[in-house]
């Protein structure tokens, strides 16, 4: 590297990115990851970088440490400072295939963790954390609940909310509690891939409804509901997974109605909406007799604490739900349970949300540079849908990345019935760091760039 040039594998600095000096180590790590700097290449001394980017030397300073923090650096006395060689596996995979939230800048959650247990350890009595909870969460437990959900009802019933561990949890819940084998159940043309699962397992059967750039049709819709009377209606209409979708209210509002004239429920399945940027009303809120509002935190906050809130508003269904629920998964844990009310209550989690919302949109920003034309996110949330250039196939194209060190979810593994899009989901936070993120979607623009046939030719 010239002494006399701005590095190459240095970004723009952006006012939007965060602290300069994480920028700056983070383009480092990434250029580190992709090979564009290799062990032993020598870096710009500080006071040189720091006047090519118009930054103090404090900045270039810390984010050399931070660089050396990260073994990626290695002083060299008056020689100057070097690319180490890697003490760490810096080819492993990069798995832009698993929709986790990703983790927040600024937010210590190691401390807010130790935290929140020592609260509940010292306000709860230990025997009711160790002991068997039958009812669906404590009350406590449910107002914490009610208070999630305030954003998405202005201030639910806390008696109509059941407590879950997780959002597949319930969602296999619903199909046991409120439909019957052999039973239709609609959804989108691609669709989560835990209802399919659940659906097969108790044999249920999913036939698909067409879906527009809007969501499900609604025309099409009711064409299904008279056709095949369903047990159930399945929507994801808030960042949809996988499409990241967000339904209009407009939308919501026609398939409210058309629930209520079919007489049909809709599980209203929604771990996005308090991620994104000012989604309509939930469609619960138009058909509340029809519909079933599961919010989870694990897309918000982390999947360690497998908690859902289920709103069931008819109280014989709710007790139906409870039922199915304890055949497979009696309680959610109650230590996992008093920490997620506890952070709920004491405000920690809206901190820990509000982190992982900028942090999300920060790589949705990056990731929509990084794929140009070929990015087609909504600017939050945690993943994206690449719709692939004619010359590859989804699942061409996640065995390709999968060679290259890079998990991708091919558009097969949403399919409800047989459907095909020529597209890949990527999921935005589940790579911890920033600068490996960074160094995967540079690796995965590449690889979309080239055709089949020559990636074939090179790894002959």
């Amino acid at each position: 590297m010239q002494d006399g040039h701005l590095p190459i594998w240095l970004p723009r600095l952006a006012s939007d990115g965060g602290p300069r000096f994480l920028q700056i180590a983070d383009a480092l790590q990434a250029a580190v990851a992709d090979g564009s700097l290799k062990p032993g290449d020598r870096l710009p001394p500080q006071r040189q970088l720091a006047a090519r980017l118009h930054v103090d030397l404090t900045t270039i300073t810390r984010a050399y440490d931070e660089a050396r923090r990260r073994n990626l650096l290695e002083g060299r006395g008056a020689r100057g400072t070097y690319v180490a060689a890697p003490k760490v596996e810096l080819t492993s995979i990069l798995d832009l295939s698993m929709n986790t939230p990703p983790p927040p800048d600024g937010v210590d959650f190691d401390d807010m963790l130790k935290q929140g247990l020592s609260q509940v350890l010292m306000r709860t009595d230990n025997a009711l954390l160790m002991t068997y909870h039958l009812g669906g969460g404590s009350d406590s437990d449910r107002k914490a609940g009610a208070r999630w959900l305030e954003p998405m009802f202005g201030h639910p019933d806390s008696r109509q909310l059941v407590v879950c561990p997780g959002a597949q949890a319930a969602i296999a819940a619903l199909i046991l509690a409120l439909t019957e084998p052999g039973d239709v159940i609609l959804a989108e043309p691609t669709s989560y891939p835990g209802l399919r699962a659940a659906a097969t397992q108790f044999g249920r059967r999913i036939v698909a409804v067409e879906a527009d750039r809007h969501g499900m049709v609604p025309g099409m819709l009711e064409e299904a509901c008279r056709r095949h009377k369903p047990g159930l209606v399945y929507l994801n209409p808030t960042l949809q997974n996988p499409t990241a979708i967000t339904m209009p209210e407009c939308r919501r509002k026609e398939l409210a109605g058309i629930a209520k004239r079919c007489n049909v429920r809709i599980v209203e399945d929604d771990p996005y909406w308090l991620l994104a940027d000012a989604p309509p009303p939930p469609i619960a809120t138009f058909a509340p007799e029809q519909v079933y509002y599961i919010s989870t935190l694990s897309k918000c906050l982390t999947p360690g604490l497998r908690v859902a809130f289920v709103l069931i508003r008819n109280p014989d269904e709710r007790e139906r739900f409870l039922v199915a629920l304890r055949s497979f998964a009696l309680m959610v844990a109650p230590l996992t349970a008093a920490l997620a009310t506890q952070w709920i209550l004491d405000g920690s989690a809206d901190g820990l949300m509000e982190g992982v919302r900028n942090e999300a949109r920060l790589r949705h920003r990056m990731a929509r540079d990084i794929l140009a034309g070929r990015y087609s996110g909504s600017g939050d949330g945690l993943h994206a849908w690449l719709e692939l250039p004619a010359y590859w196939t989804s699942s061409q194209l996640a065995r390709a990345a999968d060679s290259e060190g890079i998990a991708v979810t091919p558009a097969e593994a949403f399919a409800t019935d047989g459907g095909y899009v020529n597209a890949v989901r990527i999921s935005l936070g589940s790579i911890r760091d920033r600068g490996h993120l960074q160094a995967g979607l540079q690796r995965l623009s590449r690889l979309l760039a080239r055709r089949p046939e020559s990636f074939t030719a090179a790894v002959v």
